[in-house]
């Protein structure tokens, strides 16, 4: 279990880390071309923001003095989401390899958070870890479901449809 300056550092590191994930989703949306693709992504930042929120709200550290200027400094792009980001050259970057960059990335995310969560002794701050884990599934589902559209699979509403023919 942690300790309190364990405890400080984990939910410090969270809150970069959403802050890390927004950043590379307000990036890959100004990269995208297709506009359903990077409406998604603009969903997912706006998303990254309030997680990071979350954290900040049971954040027991006194160096973050403002959310919102912290979350507007500019991007980590030493971050492991924005260096794997950087590496898609322009003239290579597609919203298909940006969207499966941005799934790996949740799905290793949401394993993070509940390691962590199960090793959190405070209930409060363990409950922010667990249902952003939840909330990182979900922002998977949102992308593979915007993924499978976009290479023209067929969607999970329409399984039923497909099978019964």
């Amino acid at each position: 279990m942690f300790d309190t300056i364990e405890l400080k550092d984990a939910v410090r590191r969270a809150i970069q880390t959403e802050k890390n994930a927004m950043d590379f989703y307000q990036r890959g949306a100004e990269m995208m071309k297709n506009a359903e693709a990077k409406k998604v992504f603009q969903l997912l930042a706006r998303e990254e923001r309030e997680h990071a929120e979350w954290f900040y709200n049971v954040y027991p550290g006194d160096d973050i003095a403002d959310l919102q200027e912290f979350l507007s400094s500019g991007a980590d792009q030493g971050s492991d989401w924005m260096t794997e980001l950087n590496q898609v050259k322009s003239e290579d970057f597609n919203e298909r390899k940006a969207m499966e960059l941005a799934m790996a990335k949740e799905k290793n995310l949401a394993e993070h958070l509940r390691t962590l969560a199960a090793k959190i002794d405070n209930p409060e701050v363990r409950k922010v870890f667990e249902q952003n884990a939840t909330s990182t599934d979900h922002h998977y589902q949102i992308i593979e479901s915007e993924y499978a559209r976009m290479m023209g699979m067929v969607h999970e509403t329409d399984i039923d449809t497909y099978v019964r023919e």
